[in-house]
């Protein structure tokens, strides 16, 4: 073969100059949210055994974090909650002073200028560690969970959360919220769905760190099942329909078709869950040496976006934007 009758690639490759110019895909701190456990009760900071380098923090911790991650320059955060008591309804995730209530006001007066997302599910305040109430044969009642989460949405955004996060996945809770939020005044405040949410493996250590684990069986009848890609398109198209302004994808990592497949038929901008499971794993493995992290947290957060996704929630937002 003689030369110039094939391509030679590797002339865009040939210095950081030249492969930073023809470079796709962009990644800066402010297409990540950090997520953020708030515990009542807690003075500063406790550690999370299973998420090296992540903590639960106390409300007087917030202003501190908040100040961080500005300077950083990272999007957003996304919020949960641990509360002093729980019950069978959850009635802690709408309570005026609850713990994320109270903490979107501390991270608001310190840093305006971050995106304050406030998750919304009663699992973490529900006695039984599941998504709604119960109906008597022990399942969650999908209905009857939708006027609790609506006034949940309502009392976030009263207390000045930027974005209402449902992560429930119950069926037609983003046109409660929606409707509930439109009632209460608040026409402006987007809904960012946990549209296409599956029920993964992944998220063990999030439920250690949100003592969020049900009491007993699992959230498969609700959440979806991992190998049905165009029914999460389904979801995502309902929730759209129902009036959500953004839609996520969640876990990031094992699902990048179906966020290729969601930015492919939506014009809205797509989130994406780098999830604890993801994070932990990569963590575990940089601890004893067997990858290079800040590598691995690159090519992982880049290959999120290359999929489709605008925004990346993450836990390793800090760490990578500290090395900007």
């Amino acid at each position: 073969m003689e030369l110039g009758t094939f391509a030679r690639h590797r002339r865009l490759r040939s210095s950081e100059s030249m492969r930073r110019l023809v470079r796709e895909t962009e990644l800066t701190p402010s297409h990540l949210v950090y997520p953020l456990f708030v515990e009542a009760g807690l003075s500063g900071r406790q550690r999370i055994p299973s998420m090296p380098g992540q903590d639960r923090l106390g409300l007087d911790a917030l202003a501190e974090e908040a100040r961080d991650l500005a300077r950083l320059g990272i999007g957003g955060v996304m919020l949960f909650g641990l509360p002093a008591a729980k019950d069978e309804l959850g009635s802690g995730a709408w309570a005026a002073d609850g713990v994320v209530q109270q903490a979107i006001g501390r991270l608001k007066d310190a840093a305006p200028e971050l995106v304050v997302m406030a998750d919304v599910c009663l699992c973490e305040y529900t006695s039984h560690g599941h998504c709604g109430p119960l109906s008597a044969d022990g399942s969650v009642d999908n209905d009857a969970a939708l006027p609790l989460l609506a006034e949940t949405s309502v009392s976030l955004a009263r207390a000045g959360a930027d974005v209402i996060a449902p992560s429930d996945m119950m069926d037609g809770r983003v046109l409660a919220i929606r409707r509930a939020l439109d009632a209460a005044g608040f026409t402006t405040v987007p809904i960012l769905s946990y549209a296409a949410k599956f029920a993964s493996g992944f998220y063990g250590p999030f439920r250690e760190a949100a003592d969020s684990a049900p009491a007993f069986g699992d959230r498969r009848g609700y959440q979806m099942d991992p190998a049905n890609g165009r029914m999460a398109l389904g979801e995502v198209l309902a929730d759209l329909e129902q009036g959500a302004d953004m839609v996520m994808v969640k876990p990031a990592l094992p699902y990048l078709d179906v966020i290729r497949a969601v930015r492919e038929r939506t014009t809205v901008p797509v989130a994406a869950y780098n999830v604890s499971g993801e994070y932990a794993m990569v963590m575990a493995a940089a601890h004893n040496g067997w990858i290079d992290l800040d590598r691995v947290v690159d090519e992982t957060l880049t290959g999120i976006r290359r999929a489709g996704a605008d925004i990346v929630i993450t836990y390793h937002a800090k760490q990578w934007a500290a090395r900007r």
